[in-house]
């Protein structure tokens, strides 16, 4: 892509956001660990992906976490979708771990209304 084509979508395209969860201290619940828009999502991102974690794109689930505060502990309104998301992890960490190549079948509808 040319660099003027590219500055055109950077102009119209919306602002990328990215949240991190992570387990701390113990916890039974992720906490949100990193969050924010334009060149610290894109840093959040890089940052993951040096660091061989996956990346998972989801505009809906991100904009409900960026409303959660740093440090804190995701809501349980977000304990399903959140739940999806690390059995999805789980699932390609195995295999990556076994080479076994398996099919992962969602239980979590696409259509829920997820609200904290």
């Amino acid at each position: 892509m040319d660099e003027e084509n590219r500055h055109r979508n950077e102009k119209t395209s919306p602002i990328q956001s990215a949240v991190a969860l992570a387990y701390q201290g113990g916890s039974s619940t992720p906490s949100v660990v990193a969050k924010g828009k334009g060149l610290i999502a894109k840093a959040i991102i890089e940052r993951a992906r040096e660091n061989g974690i996956y990346v998972h794109h989801s505009q809906e689930l991100v904009a409900l976490l960026m409303q959660v505060e740093l440090d804190k502990d995701i809501p349980p309104a977000l304990y399903r979708a959140v739940a999806e998301l690390l059995a999805w992890l789980y699932h390609i960490e195995k295999q990556k771990s076994t080479g076994i190549i398996t099919p992962y079948v969602s239980t979590f509808k696409e259509n829920a209304k997820l609200t904290p």
